[in-house]
């Protein structure tokens, strides 16, 4: 045997024995990067529809009736009809209606971005 032969059978007995550490992933767990193409686990199934509608749709519905009662405590739906569309002829309940669901196109934005921002990164997203 020759002295290069015997080099070779030893690296590979190093191999085989799991000490080649260039080779080793399992070596540094913490600086070794993900596998791209491996999927990330989600902390919980996708929500159904009806459920994310009623997330963005009930608090803001609530928030609505709240800041309608609170607005028009303060201001006459007839008073703000009078300065700004004086020539509608726009009742005080329609008022309060038109005003409730301003105020809950609103809110709904506002809990529609909120739950935009939390949503959980996409899998394809390597951090």
């Amino acid at each position: 045997m020759t002295r290069d032969h015997d080099h070779d059978h030893d690296h590979d007995h190093d191999h085989d024995q799991g000490r080649d550490h260039d080779a080793d992933p399992d070596r540094d767990p913490v600086s070794a990067p993900p596998p791209v193409s491996a999927p990330l686990p989600f902390d919980h199934p996708p929500r159904p529809l009806s459920q994310r509608l009623g997330a963005i749709l009930w608090p803001s519905f609530f928030a609505a009736a709240v800041s309608t009662m609170v607005c028009f405590a303060l201001l006459d739906p007839l008073t703000l009809r009078d300065m700004t569309f004086p020539h509608l002829e726009i009742g005080r309940e329609t008022g309060y209606a038109i005003g409730f669901f301003a105020f809950w196109v609103a809110t709904a934005a506002s809990s529609l971005f909120t739950w935009i921002l939390l949503r959980p990164a996409s899998p394809s997203i390597v951090r």
